[in-house]
């Protein structure tokens, strides 16, 4: 069973950064992609971002375009979210997942996704 454990979340003032990093331990990390999704008190989870391993593409909530990148270090079975230009309506806990194999027809948007990490929380005051 792989695990992911998410870090790097914590307090930050409007219009500041953190990154955030999802590491992988377990069974070698051969899954095809990992997304971000976030949820909010009182709010659905929703969809942050997601990178194909093997393609390399990426995709992003329009919400976050523009300011968030997802990227990932396949040797180290680690992705990160950095995160500029915060806002507080970003404030919520966020929670890296692991789709390990494709699924026809399935969006990456969807939080169809085999594995989850207990989540770490980003905090944006205003």
């Amino acid at each position: 069973q792989e695990q992911l454990v998410e870090s790097g979340g914590g307090l930050v003032e409007a219009g500041g950064s953190l990154r955030l990093s999802c590491a992988a331990s377990g069974r070698t990390f051969t899954g095809y992609a990992m997304g971000w999704f976030r949820q909010a008190p009182g709010k659905e989870r929703e969809f942050v971002a997601a990178i194909i391993w093997s393609a390399s593409s990426t995709a992003y909530a329009t919400s976050v375009k523009g300011r968030f990148t997802i990227s990932g270090d396949y040797a180290k079975n680690t992705v990160y979210l950095q995160m500029n230009s915060l806002k507080p309506e970003d404030t919520a806990v966020y929670y890296c997942a692991a789709r390990t194999i494709p699924r026809s027809g399935v969006s990456l948007t969807l939080p169809s996704y085999d594995n989850w990490g207990q989540g770490t929380q980003v905090t944006v005051s205003s």
